[in-house]
């Protein structure tokens, strides 16, 4: 069985600037890298066989800080980089010019959008991003994958799981949260054929203690639950370790 797990990179320096530069983690950035690292290593609920990061700085600084946990080296892929905006160097451009420029494209040539000559359009991007999830998950079919990725690559696991086209421009979005993790397995349901499965999205429940006196005693705490019969029709990762 493929386990692929997705993570979101730690809130960025260019989140806090609100601009779309390659920048590194912000302090609180790093706390929650750290949090994630923590969880990980205390709780072993991913087994992981491979560990995969975006060449983006924010994604391969989580990746540095995780990876401890995991006890795997970094393989970094150019390929599961966030949506390319087509700017270089320490240039930047604010999030409020580009979602004025968006906004004003009509709805049918949004998907096709380019504010910047060098910037992937939203077609090209989701591309992108399935094409990389697809040769990832056949190269490692099998196996238990992590990717430290980006908030837009983990909204393409969705056109990618759900056989969804990408060459309409979202009508909905994802709240995907900084260090969160998504879990997607290939398997059957009843006796439908093999496909992927949702476990979970946007798992953040490390975060809960970051600012508290009380933390959350991970070592304590089972690695998967406890499932009730309910679920028995779908075999998870948990029931197929009982």
């Amino acid at each position: 069985m493929t386990h692929l797990y997705l993570i979101r990179h730690g809130q960025a320096i260019s989140a806090v600037e609100n601009t779309f530069a390659d920048t590194g983690l912000s302090p609180l950035g790093v706390r929650q890298a750290e949090r994630l690292r923590d969880r990980l290593a205390a709780s072993h609920e991913i087994v992981a066989d491979v560990l995969i990061a975006s060449t983006f700085r924010r994604a391969k600084e989580t990746a540095e800080i995780v990876a401890p946990a995991l006890e795997l080296p970094i393989i970094f892929d150019d390929e599961v980089q966030e949506w390319r905006d087509g700017l270089t160097g320490d240039n930047s451009v604010s999030i409020k010019e580009y979602v004025a420029e968006l906004n004003a494209t009509p709805l049918d040539q949004k998907p096709f959008f380019r504010n910047i000559p060098a910037a992937e359009t939203w077609v090209e991007f989701a591309l992108r991003a399935c094409t990389a999830l697809n040769r990832i998950t056949q190269e490692h079919a099998g196996k238990t994958i992590v990717i430290v990725c980006h908030g837009g690559i983990i909204d393409c696991s969705f056109i990618y799981c759900l056989g969804l086209s990408s060459l309409f421009f979202p009508r909905a979005f994802f709240a995907t949260h900084n260090t969160s993790i998504t879990h997607w397995f290939r398997g059957s349901y009843v006796d439908l054929p093999e496909s992927w499965i949702l476990e979970h999205y946007n798992d953040a429940t490390h975060l809960r203690d970051l600012d508290s006196e009380i933390k959350i005693p991970w070592r304590q705490i089972a690695a998967r639950p406890v499932l009730g019969k309910d679920q028995a029709a779908v075999p998870t990762e948990a029931q197929q370790t009982e």
